[in-house]
């Protein structure tokens, strides 16, 4: 029981990885055949473009002009421009909003090449890569925003239990995140329904977890009966509510929502499991009585927590 555990495990973060290293190789698309060979958002404020040859005319930052292509009315020149060979950075006083195609126009920045006007766009390869990682490390749900503690004190005494508890919370997630996006947008937005988005999103969880409780019960009766009531807990569980709303008020289409389930499902995984391999490992520590059970747990999730702080201000894509 506990090698077939551990292989589904190893098998689940194997196709998260061979994803996002899939998603990784996609982030670098060639280039145009003009003048502007690649261009790329730096930062939050920066727009780099790189030249097929170096810049011999260096314009003022006033003669760039920049507009979102959905909004050309709505034009902005850059701070400053630098120029380092090929390479020409742009630096905005504002944050761009990256998640739209921002068009660049400037005059000519090479005899004979006449003005240029490129579309700077993010690698949407790398906004769902982003996704993925934001919500499985940089903002894991249990060690930063400390959501799902019930469930993950409660089944993180044991690797076989955890790594059983987070497949299914995982794929719990999936469908629920799924219907519940299905359900905002072909009902709730068209209907202007949005204040019921809460008790809907319950209410589609609270369906998935049936379905999941009654096919384990049948399939696997002694992982089953492990998560205990643990399993009905995941009905009311804070990460299952917090990714269709997260889902909802950023607005994110289909594709986007399933990498965001992935991201929190791998995420609340990868806790219980580290968890529970420490605490496998403090049973046969010599820790003073009254430190004993939860009270260690919560100082060891609160050295995770410090830990995963070192991801904060990762930015892919």
């Amino acid at each position: 029981m506990k090698k077939k555990t551990r292989d589904i495990f190893f098998v689940f973060i194997a196709a998260i990885v061979i994803f996002a290293v899939t998603a990784v190789a996609m982030l670098f698309p060639s280039g145009d055949d003009g003048f502007i060979t690649e261009k790329a958002f730096e930062g939050d404020n920066e727009i780099v473009l790189t030249t097929a040859q170096p810049v011999k005319n260096v314009p003022a930052a006033e003669a760039f002009t920049v507009f979102e292509e959905n909004d050309p009315d709505i034009q902005v020149h850059p701070q400053s421009v630098s120029v380092d060979g090929k390479k020409i950075r742009l630096t905005f006083s504002d944050r761009l909003n990256q998640s739209n195609a921002h068009m660049v126009k400037a005059p000519e920045l090479a005899e004979g090449t006449g003005p240029v006007a490129t579309e700077v766009s993010r690698s949407y390869w790398g906004f769902l890569l982003s996704i993925l990682i934001s919500a499985l490390l940089i903002n894991n749900y249990v060690f930063t925003k400390y959501l799902g503690l019930c469930v993950f004190m409660g089944t993180s005494k044991r690797k076989t239990t955890a790594t059983g508890m987070g497949i299914v919370f995982t794929i719990v997630m999936l469908l629920s995140a799924v219907m519940s996006w299905l359900a905002n947008r072909y009902i709730l937005v068209p209907f202007h329904l949005d204040f019921l988005q809460v008790v809907v999103f319950i209410g589609l969880v609270s369906l998935t977890v049936q379905a999941v409780d009654t096919i384990l019960r049948k399939v696997n009766p002694i992982l089953f009966n492990a998560f205990g009531v643990f399993l009905v807990l995941v009905i009311a569980n804070c990460i299952i509510i917090a990714v269709p709303l997260y889902m909802a008020s950023n607005q994110y289409n289909l594709i986007e929502t399933i990498m965001l389930a992935l991201g929190a499902g791998g995420g609340f995984l990868l806790a219980l499991y580290l968890m529970s391999s420490v605490r496998e490992r403090l049973e046969l520590a010599q820790i003073p009585e009254c430190f004993k059970g939860l009270p260690i747990a919560f100082i060891v999730a609160g050295q995770f927590a410090l830990a995963f702080l070192g991801f904060s201000g990762l930015q892919i894509g």
